[in-house]
């Protein structure tokens, strides 16, 4: 929860920041993918129509939009909005299935209601300066898609029968066949036409590296005719980053913060994370950091549960090293349950207790230059700190930003960096400053310290 903001005018003398050993860079082979010009200083927030109101629709989520602007939101993820399968539906024949088994590529589901309220809800957003993006799932279908009169846009079992994709459990739903050509137009087909006809700005697509990199590459260049997308890919790997996607997700960062806040791993780990992932993926492609989405609230937890008092502290450092933050509908209104995955199951939405706190954070990341996304920002310099604690700074044109979270239980004393400025931006909580060389962070809280 954010305490306080304040400006501070300080002189501030010779302090001096204490980073830890740098090794040289590594030189990545860059993108090829060409960023839309909005997406650079933007976030992310996922929409769960299902979820987010009483009646569960387009209209009713629509009439959120103002608050979600004022909060800062920028780009509104919405999870598949397409009709649901009913065969062999997930988990009674009579519940509300996954929304992951899609019945029909061109269609909304009449749940949420129909394809001139999907339009409207588009074109207000875009009114109101978001940008939207859906869920697509382009690796299997439901049974009982109308593409399974194409046998062969599938693939089958030794008997001719569909099959459930390999090594899941995902009995609701079938494979697709990427060797059938007509299939890939027709998927391609599907995929422009939402952008064409409904005007959205891209798509997530579900489990990204289970689909062809080459059907994906060339999805992008047919995509960009239309209009400038925006890809995110639900994967952790590089490949699809080079010239299909513009951003993937951060998996393995979102394990490491799990296991460090149940104490089964260290900031070290965290070091060794961003080392590696400096080496592996390109400068200027973009990650997604999150403390939650839909998956981990549904299946491993609440951020209670999860991230315990040093809930705060996640959130803080998810949205302000180097990739884009995403926050799940609910999380600004304290999120304490998990949300049904195939029911209904509406969010309880209360007082709003976190609202502020991610207003503060989406628009320092909006607007000092130092947080945007890939290399629009500044590189991630550790900040040498206390055992329990993780202090960073990131540094772009004019625009500085300092960064401590203590997940101990007790208080913390952490160096304070160098500033050439006399005018300092201090967000969070702290006991006190030392000369300004130094701070004293609370326990379990963090702090946000910039120039602009």
């Amino acid at each position: 929860m954010l305490k306080r903001t304040l400006l501070l005018s300080i002189f501030v003398a010779s302090v001096f920041a204490a980073c830890s050993p740098a090794e040289k860079p590594v030189e990545n082979k860059r993108s090829q993918v060409v960023h839309p010009e909005w997406s650079k200083n933007a976030n992310i927030y996922e929409v769960n129509i299902r979820q987010y109101s009483e009646e569960g629709t387009f209209k009713a989520f629509q009439e959120d939009l103002p608050r979600l602007k004022e909060m800062g939101v920028k780009i509104l993820w919405l999870m598949p909005i397409h009709p649901i399968g009913k065969i062999n539906r997930k988990e009674t024949e009579e519940s509300r299935g996954s929304y992951y088994s899609v019945a029909d590529y061109k269609k909304v589901n009449p749940n949420f209601g129909t394809e001139e309220d999907f339009k409207n809800l588009v074109d207000a957003a875009h009114e109101q300066g978001f940008k939207l993006i859906i869920d697509w799932v382009a690796n299997h279908s439901a049974w009982d898609n109308p593409w399974t009169e194409n046998k062969d846009w599938y693939e089958l079992t030794e008997d001719g029968n569909f099959m459930p994709p390999r090594g899941t459990d995902w009995s609701d739903v079938i494979q697709l066949n990427y060797e059938s050509e007509e299939m890939r137009a027709a998927m391609l087909d599907a995929l422009e036409f939402w952008v064409r006809e409904f005007d959205i700005d891209g798509y997530r697509c579900d489990v990204a590296g289970m689909v062809p990199t080459d059907f994906w590459e060339n999805a992008r260049v047919e995509l960009d005719k239309i209009k400038p997308v925006f890809m995110l890919a639900e994967d952790g790997e590089p490949e699809l980053l080079h010239k299909a996607f513009d951003m993937n997700y951060a998996w393995e960062y979102a394990h490491v913060i799990r296991e460090i806040a149940k104490g089964e791993q260290t900031f070290e780990d965290l070091d060794s994370l961003f080392e590696r992932d400096s080496k592996r993926f390109p400068d200027n492609a973009y990650r997604m950091y999150f403390t939650s989405n839909h998956d981990e609230n549904s299946w491993n937890g609440t951020d209670p549960e999860m991230y315990g008092d040093n809930f705060e502290n996640f959130a803080v450092l998810s949205a302000t090293v180097k990739g884009m933050p995403l926050i799940y509908n609910g999380q600004e209104s304290d999120l304490d349950k998990r949300l049904e995955f195939f029911e209904k199951d509406e969010i309880e939405w209360k007082n709003y207790k976190y609202a502020d706190f991610y207003k503060m954070l989406l628009t320092l990341n909006t607007e000092n230059e130092a947080l945007w996304n890939g290399d629009f920002g500044g590189e991630t310099i550790r900040v040498e700190s206390p055992e329990g604690t993780y202090a960073f700074k990131r540094k772009k044109g004019d625009h500085e930003i300092w960064v401590a979270i203590n997940n101990n239980s007790e208080t913390s004393t952490i160096s304070f960096p160098e500033w050439n400025q006399d005018k300092l931006n201090v967000y969070g909580e702290l006991v006190g400053m030392s000369e300004f060389s130094s701070i004293e962070l609370p326990a379990n809280e963090w702090i946000i310290i910039s120039t602009n």
